[in-house]
């Protein structure tokens, strides 16, 4: 538990290096479809690290024999802007798709059309009754759109399939960081139930270090967003009525990153520099 944490960035969660391996990727591929088995020959991964339009990367991303591509997003705060975010991801995977294969979407030769997938596994606590949400009916009041997106919203997966042991895994580290804080003990005590409890354990015992890692890592960043927080309340304490105006500037800004818009932009319209949104970017919305 000793390796530099330094490689590791507030993107990166246990979720997203999880389903890094395909041999785990098959196994959400079955939870996803009723026990479908898949190779992880068929298998590629194709998760967004970067995408240049709003400097924003999916969690996970792949690809069934060329046929099928699935999108999963995981949410540890609940918000249905999770649709357009589905949306912007899947565009740049087509995108790159085409690119990849040299396909002309100017020819007159019909390109493949890979069928899409898209689910939103939610571990948080607020109790979400929907199977579906849809972006008819979360912004258009159920009036019909020519973008009939719609996203699978998951709160467990089946006992003991990979979806459930990942939901398991968060709400033990939740309760682990409740009884010691953000140390160094509340990740090993997580790891050390999750594989007693044979959650995850193949996972855990392979990567331990890395996982660890992942977490100590978003303990920082916490804890540099408020740092970052404090002191800038102070110093608007300092400057009277200032200081309201800033806290709703930081709001502003928190909302419209959890909502994938560029610092740059964020910044523009928050009023607050550059440097500041860089630093409340943070862990917003990154479950681990």
């Amino acid at each position: 538990m000793e390796q530099d944490i330094s490689k590791y960035t507030a993107k990166d969660t246990v979720f997203r290096d999880l389903f890094s391996d395909k041999e785990y990727v098959a196994q959400l591929y079955a939870a996803l479809h009723n026990g479908e088995n898949v190779s992880v020959e068929d298998i590629q991964v194709i998760t967004l690290e970067e995408i240049v339009m709003a400097s924003l990367y999916n969690d996970v991303g792949f690809m069934i024999n060329g046929k099928i591509i699935i999108l999963v997003e995981c949410q540890s705060t609940w918000t249905e802007n999770i649709i357009i975010r589905l949306l912007m991801y899947l565009a740049e995977t087509y995108y790159r798709y085409y690119r990849k294969t040299e396909q002309s979407l100017y020819s007159t030769k019909k390109v493949d059309f890979p069928k899409p997938e898209l689910y939103v596994i939610y571990v948080g606590k607020e109790k979400i009754n929907k199977e579906y949400i849809s972006l008819s009916d979360s912004f258009l009041n159920g009036e019909e759109c020519d973008l009939g997106i719609k996203v699978k919203v998951i709160t467990d997966g089946k006992k003991g399939d990979i979806i459930s042991q990942y939901v398991r895994f968060t709400r033990i580290f939740n309760e682990q960081v409740q009884k010691h804080d953000r140390t160094r003990k509340a990740v090993s005590e997580t790891i050390r139930i999750c594989t007693d409890e044979n959650v995850l354990k193949n996972y855990m015992k392979e990567r331990e270090s890395e996982v660890a890692s992942i977490m100590l890592n978003m303990f920082d960043v916490e804890r540099e967003l408020e740092i970052f927080i404090k002191t800038e309340n102070r110093e608007a304490e300092k400057k009277g009525e200032a200081r309201g105006e800033h806290t709703k500037a930081i709001a502003v800004a928190k909302d419209m990153l959890k909502d994938g818009f560029s610092i740059d932009t964020v910044a523009k319209y928050s009023k607050l520099s550059v440097d500041e949104v860089s630093a409340l970017k943070g862990n917003i919305l990154q479950p681990v």
